[in-house]
């Protein structure tokens, strides 16, 4: 797994986390604590998810989590995203966008 940097910091548009790779019990926690790290210092953040390969149901929980606690914006999810995000229903909750652009707009 590879995350990148923030893009920007506070204030101003949200940072940029883009993971790639699977995200399941077993390789989620760093994740995690970067996803938590960066909510609570910026109030949010915009998660690029086009190169997840895979989560699971604690990444699920994760987003889920995170999203009733900051303003998590996912943008351009994978298909194998986009396919656990329909079949759960939770594409009704969280925010979607087609884009990174699209999301720090929003």
């Amino acid at each position: 797994m590879t995350m990148h940097e923030p893009l920007t910091g506070a204030p101003g548009p949200l940072p940029v986390i883009a993971p790639h790779g699977d995200f399941d019990e077993d390789t989620l926690p760093p994740l995690e604590v970067r996803i938590r790290e960066t909510a609570a210092r910026h109030g949010g953040l915009i998660l690029d998810a086009s190169r997840i390969t895979f989560g699971d149901s604690t990444f699920l929980r994760l987003l889920l989590t995170t999203h009733q606690e900051a303003d998590l914006r996912i943008a351009n999810p994978s298909p194998a995203i986009t396919r656990l995000i329909n079949l759960t229903a939770t594409d009704q909750v969280l925010h979607i966008h087609p884009t990174v652009e699209d999301a720090q707009n929003t």
